[in-house]
């Protein structure tokens, strides 16, 4: 049996180095991962381009990084939650490549399974097509996206065993299954690790051949990024 368990964050971030290109799982400050991120901040590495759905908020998620000046560039779809984030932008400190969501998660899929490129009727005619190759099919206009090429891969599971399969749960299934194997070496973070062979394999939402490292996080805040509620009827 095959085990890719590393003991903590420090061990499963062995390898990183300035100017790398990373990955980042979650959606909004849904499961992010938290123990990954931390790690990144004590290794103080620089020039990093970060592939993530959002740019945390000020004092949490990437906007640690951001904090620290170790970000170069943000590969983005939605930033509209991080004041540093776009002071950073405007003052040009911050090169920023914003993506349809959509797109942005086909382009990890597309890392994930091998594929060099494809073709999306999102963004055509817009600045997101500026530059790239355009072509039509069935009498409508498509643009040509390149699949992301990413050094590591950090995502955040519910549970995972030692051969690196993992259940995602609740909000968390969004961009982090599709990042899974989408980059040299995929990170994972789970909540609870498990023996091999423990888990359900009809509840296995990512098979363990695109994880390369796993390991147990601990003290997760799981942090609201709006806490909306409803006013108390009179």
């Amino acid at each position: 049996m095959i085990r890719k368990t590393v003991t903590n964050a420090t061990e499963a971030l062995l390898g990183i180095k300035d100017n790398m290109t990373l990955m980042l799982g979650g959606f909004g400050l849904c499961g992010i991962p938290e123990n990954a991120i931390a790690e990144l901040v004590k290794l103080n590495n620089t020039g990093l381009t970060c592939i993530s759905n959002n740019a945390g908020v000020d004092d949490f998620g990437l906007g640690l990084l951001l904090q620290k000046r170790q970000i170069k560039k943000m590969i983005s779809s939605y930033v509209g939650e991080n004041d540093e984030f776009e002071r950073q932008m405007l003052s040009g400190e911050l090169d920023v490549e914003l993506i349809p969501q959509g797109t942005l998660a086909e382009r990890c899929k597309a890392a994930q399974g091998g594929f060099p490129a494809f073709y999306t009727p999102a963004g055509y005619g817009t600045e997101v097509a500026e530059g790239k190759e355009t072509r039509e099919f069935n009498g409508k206009m498509y643009v040509l996206e390149k699949a992301f090429k990413a050094d590591f891969a950090f995502v955040k599971a519910w549970k995972g065993d030692e051969a690196g399969n993992l259940i995602f749960k609740g909000t968390a299934r969004n961009f982090n299954p599709c990042m899974c194997g989408a980059a040299k070496i995929t990170v994972a973070e789970v909540e609870e690790l498990v023996p091999a062979g423990t888990l359900d394999p009809d509840h296995i939402h990512v098979p363990g051949i695109f994880v390369q490292r796993i390991f147990q996080g601990d003290h997760y805040e799981k942090r609201i990024e709006q806490r909306t509620v409803r006013t108390k009827q009179q």
